[in-house]
């Protein structure tokens, strides 16, 4: 028998991802003053439609970068090609106003939330393009707060321009072989030249970055010694790295050779996952630089690049779920099962595999943008003080939470189409590949945990959490809401009180990560109960949706456990600890402990 004859599986169409999503539309209804998301939306719908078609187009072109380190006479050229795909979706993104809508604040704090509303269409399909995209806007927030007016002038302007000829991306260089994310071992040493160009204090740097993600930029910003070692990360100085010399120059202007600023690539890393993204061990050697900001505060200096892409992180993580939920979704409205007499779509237990995919996406959507929320109002002052403390103590939450918890469910997606989402064709391999990495980028889930341990342990700040969770939860004052919604409103109280209590020193030490999980789930639940008393006030056509959402939350097994986990996580904890350790390591270890 030919392929063609014989039974024919009907391919799945997926739907314009702005105007087929559950969620997105409803929350931006509710987040977005009506004004705003009149002009907004038909951009949305618009771009929603090119996603599907001209972006993935692009995206089919996509292949892994190439690196020449020598010419044939033996000379360090170190040329490096990125496919065509790749330059095509990173000037779509920039020509579609990302990041130039956050720093243009047309709609002053919205506007972060209208552009990560588009990266959240397109990042499913953008192969990791947003990664350098990311650092670009981090490094224009740190320029915009801290750099000096010659890097406002000619730097600036760049990172945020609209035009792909003309604008700039940026990578960011931390991470080195002896410390990973602990960069107080950090090796790379600067050199003051005794004198300033137009971007300010002039530097050398000498040493060597062992994880350079976007080497294919035009700047980075980068960490290195300006003091003694013995000083870790309080000697550590912040600066803007051009890959090449001369930085600016005119778009007709030819390339400079990738070795004209002294950045050496010793290989191109060989990853899981992000595939189409050059990630490099660079050598710097007497490489030019600019000091940004004061100097011996470059861990400070660094924070805003390092909040901004952690937000971005969990856009990368909601979008591939988004993405992978929409084939799965699609999938099950053509393929017909029990002898080809019925859909997917109406075969209740497999119904039940996608509504629980969707429940984690809801969660988690409304978790993201409510904290995109809090970033657009701190960045153009409208923020109170409780809510700068709010957006700290969710920031590092939010990247491991939406990390942990979007891959799970990508990987049920792709079960729901059986064998045929073992494919590479339809991207779900490739998706859940690329967003692993939001587990380690920017911080493990254990190195976040800390973070956020640190940040608990000022009072302000885990106050103006706990106090923004009680105030949500109090606002409900329908009877009919509270009748319906008690026993679940009742559980999530429960819940709080528990996460004030579990950040009162002195904290255990195998309780952050745990703790972290639990508050993940508990913010997402309060931003979903926000959610269901709009929905309700305003009478919307999801109300009784919303409400069986917020339910599911409240009850879902991994909600549970994680409440658990906290409370085991306080008890016999030395015991715990030399278990841990005979399980791992042999129990002759364990015994010595």
């Amino acid at each position: 028998m030919r392929v063609e004859e014989g039974f024919q599986i009907e391919p799945f169409v997926e739907e314009n991802p702005y105007t087929s999503d559950p969620v997105l539309p409803s929350l931006l209804r509710r987040i977005l003053p009506p004004q705003t998301l009149e002009e907004v939306e038909p951009d949305l719908v618009r771009f929603g439609q090119d996603v599907i078609t001209k972006i993935r187009a692009a995206g089919e072109k996509v292949a892994p970068p190439q690196l020449t380190q020598y010419d044939q006479w033996g000379r360090k050229i170190d040329h490096l090609q990125t496919s065509e795909g790749w330059k095509l979706l990173k000037a779509t993104a920039q020509a579609e106003s990302i990041p130039a809508i956050f720093y243009e604040r047309k709609y002053r704090e919205n506007s972060r939330v209208y552009g990560f509303a588009k990266a959240l269409l397109m990042v499913g399909d953008s192969h990791e393009v947003f990664c350098p995209l990311s650092m670009t806007d981090g490094t224009a927030r740190v320029i915009q707060l801290m750099g000096n007016t010659g890097m406002k002038k000619h730097i600036f302007p760049r990172l945020v321009s609209r035009d792909p000829s003309y604008a700039f991306t940026a990578g960011q260089w931390m991470t080195e072989k002896p410390g990973g994310s602990d960069v107080s071992q950090t090796e790379t040493t600067a050199q003051f030249l005794g004198k300033s160009n137009r971007l300010g204090p002039h530097y050398y740097l000498d040493g060597f970055k062992w994880f350079s993600s976007a080497t294919d930029s035009d700047i980075a910003v980068a960490l290195a010694r300006t003091g003694s070692p013995k000083d870790g990360s309080r000697s550590l100085s912040l600066f803007l790295v051009p890959l090449r010399l001369p930085l600016l120059r005119n778009p007709s202007d030819p390339v400079p050779p990738s070795t004209s600023n002294g950045v050496l690539v010793h290989r191109l890393k060989n990853k899981i996952g992000t595939h189409a993204l050059p990630t490099a061990e660079l050598s710097l050697d007497r490489t030019e630089a600019n000091l940004i900001g004061p100097l011996n505060q470059g861990v400070k200096n660094i924070t805003p690049v390092l909040n901004i892409t952690r937000v971005w992180s969990a856009i990368g993580s909601v979008g591939g779920l988004r993405k992978c939920m929409a084939i799965a979704i699609a999938y099950a409205k053509v393929r017909k099962v029990e002898g080809n007499k019925r859909l997917l779509r109406d075969a209740p237990i497999h119904v039940a595999q996608l509504a629980s995919i969707s429940l984690m996406y809801r969660g988690l959507i409304h978790f993201t943008f409510g904290v995109v929320g809090l970033l657009g109002k701190v960045e153009c002052n409208a923020a109170s003080e409780e809510e700068e403390h709010r957006l700290r103590m969710l920031t590092p939450v939010l990247k491991a939470f939406a990390a942990e918890k979007a891959s799970a469910s990508m990987e049920e997606a792709m079960t729901a189409l059986g064998g045929a989402g073992y494919m590479e064709e339809n991207q779900i391999g490739q998706i859940i590949r690329d967003c692993l990495v939001e587990k380690i980028w920017e911080g493990t889930t254990t190195v976040l945990a800390l973070d956020l341990l640190r940040s608990a342990s000022d009072g302000r700040r885990l106050n103006s959490l706990v106090n923004w969770a009680v105030h949500i939860v109090a606002s409900c004052k329908s009877q009919e809401l509270q009748w319906t919604l008690q026993q679940h409103i009742e559980s999530l109280k429960s819940r709080i009180d528990l996460l004030k209590s579990i950040y009162q020193a002195p904290v255990t030490v195998l309780m952050p990560r745990p703790a972290l999980i639990m508050t993940g789930y508990i913010c997402s639940g309060v931003y979903l109960l926000e959610h269901v008393i709009w929905s309700h006030e305003s009478n919307q056509p999801e109300k009784d949706v919303d409400i069986e959402i917020f339910k599911r939350w409240m009850d879902d097994g991994g909600f549970i456990s994680s409440v658990e986990d906290v409370k085991k996580a306080n008890v016999n904890v030395d015991q715990a600890i030399k278990s841990n350790s005979a399980i791992v390591f042999g129990s002759k270890v364990g015994a010595k402990l």
